[in-house]
């Protein structure tokens, strides 16, 4: 797997859309993993507060020092995430994306994954991609692909700060 933008649509990742620009009415509904995509020459330039909502009143600004600690030098994949169908079957990429970009424009989270990416400077011009999987492949796909980053880059995604597994630990 090669975690560029030719990669990723290789592995059937779609969209490719600026946050600023999204469109969450043309994110499909089904479940499937997303990824926050940096644009070519994007230089990390970290705020000294996130833009992102409070959780669990934690606030979710890291120092400049443990953001460039997680910062991966050369990888465009910023993020990668899963959208799965939630409790009541309601859920799905288009809902997961759309409050992620809530999360980012300072709404409060369910969760707070990804938040690193909000205390990016000019977060906006970062793309998000999605590729629709069935439900019970989820996990599998997405530890999958953590694993492959982790062996090509050493690390994990900048605003992955937990490595998915799969139930039997692999």
């Amino acid at each position: 797997m090669q975690f560029t933008k030719k990669g990723l649509k290789a592995e059937g990742f779609a969209g490719f859309r600026p946050i600023r620009n999204l469109e969450t009415m043309r994110i499909p509904q089904g479940t499937g993993l997303f990824t926050v995509v940096a644009p070519e020459d994007f230089q990390a330039r970290f705020l000294a507060k996130s833009t992102a909502g409070v959780f669990k009143k934690k606030d979710p600004s890291l120092s400049a020092a443990a953001l460039a600690a997680e910062w991966v030098e050369a990888a465009v994949v910023l993020y990668l995430g899963k959208a799965g169908p939630g409790s009541k079957g309601n859920r799905g990429l288009r809902r997961q994306i759309q409050e992620f970009v809530d999360f980012g424009q300072g709404k409060p989270p369910g969760h707070w994954d990804g938040r690193l990416i909000w205390q990016l400077a000019d977060a906006g011009s970062l793309a998000v991609a999605w590729k629709e999987l069935p439900a019970d492949q989820l996990n599998g796909a997405e530890a999958g692909y953590h694993a492959a980053f982790v062996a090509e880059y050493g690390r994990l995604p900048f605003a992955n700060l937990v490595q998915a597994r799969t139930k039997t630990g692999a």
